[in-house]
C-alpha cells in the first residue's frame, strides 16, 4: 500500500486519525512530540552543506515534506513549520535570523530571506460567528518563492503569493499579491515599484497610475 492510500484510509476513520496525530504532535504544544523529534534526522531531507543552527524551532511532523537543498542555512531562532503544508527550501539559500516559514511553501535557489521574516501559506477561518477562529480550522495556499529573490527585513509574505525571480521585496513589506519577475516592491500593502527593461537594460520605475 503506497503512502497516499494509507492517508485517505486513516481519514475515513476520525477516531484512528486523531489517535495517530495525536501520538505524533502534541495536543497543546502543537508541535511534534519528543519522541517524534528524536528520529528527525530518519525523515527531514538535507543537501550537502547544508545548516541549521540548534536553536530553530522546527514544528516538522513526518506526515509532510520537508527538504533543504545543499549548502542553505537556517540561522538561529527561526520556526519552520510543515504540519498544514510540505515546506521545501532550495540549494544556496539563507534564511536569517528568527524567520517564521510556514507551509505550504516553496523557496528557490540563492534566496535571501533577512531578519524577522514572516512566510505563511497559513490562514485561520474566521467565517462561523458563532464557533470560536481557534475551532474553525484552517486553510492553505502556496507561497512561492522563486530563485534569486531578496526579501528586506520585517517582511511578510502572505498566503497564495508568488514572488518572480530575481525580485526584490523592501524591508518592512507586506505582499499580498504576487510578484512578477525582475521586480522590485514595497509598502503595505506591497506595490511594484521598479522593473527590469531588458530592451534598455535599466530599472525603470513603475508610474504610480501602474501600480498595482
Amino acid at each position: 500500500m503506497d503512502t497516499n492510500n494509507l492517508k485517505e484510509k486513516i481519514k475515513q476513520h476520525p477516531f484512528l486519525k486523531k489517535c495517530i496525530h495525536n501520538f505524533i504532535m502534541h495536543p497543546v504544544k502543537t508541535r511534534p512530540q519528543w519522541w517524534i523529534r528524536m528520529f528527525s534526522f530518519v525523515y527531514l531531507k538535507r543537501g550537502k552543506g547544508s545548516v541549521i543552527y540548534r536553536s530553530v524551532r522546527k514544528d516538522l511532523p513526518p506526515f509532510r515534506k520537508f527538504s533543504l537543498g545543499r549548502y542553505s542555512v537556517i540561522e538561529d531562532y527561526s520556526c519552520l513549520n510543515n504540519a498544514v503544508g510540505d515546506l521545501i527550501i532550495g540549494e544556496y539559500t539563507r534564511i536569517g535570523l528568527r524567520n517564521t516559514i510556514i507551509g505550504p511553501a516553496i523557496i528557490g535557489n540563492h534566496v535571501n530571506l533577512a531578519q524577522n521574516i514572516t512566510v505563511t501559506g497559513l490562514n485561520h477561518n474566521f467565517e462561523d460567528v458563532q464557533t470560536p477562529i481557534d475551532q474553525q480550522g484552517v486553510s492553505t495556499k502556496p507561497v512561492i518563492i522563486e530563485d534569486d529573490v531578496w526579501i528586506g527585513a520585517n517582511a511578510v509574505i502572505l498566503p497564495g503569493v508568488t514572488i518572480g525571480k530575481h525580485s526584490v521585496v523592501a524591508a518592512g513589506s507586506v505582499v499580498s499579491q504576487s510578484v512578477p519577475p525582475y521586480s522590485v516592491c514595497a509598502g503595505i500593502p506591497a506595490k511594484i515599484m521598479k522593473q527590469y527593461d531588458f530592451d534598455s537594460k535599466e530599472w525603470k520605475k513603475v508610474p504610480k497610475s501602474n501600480y498595482k
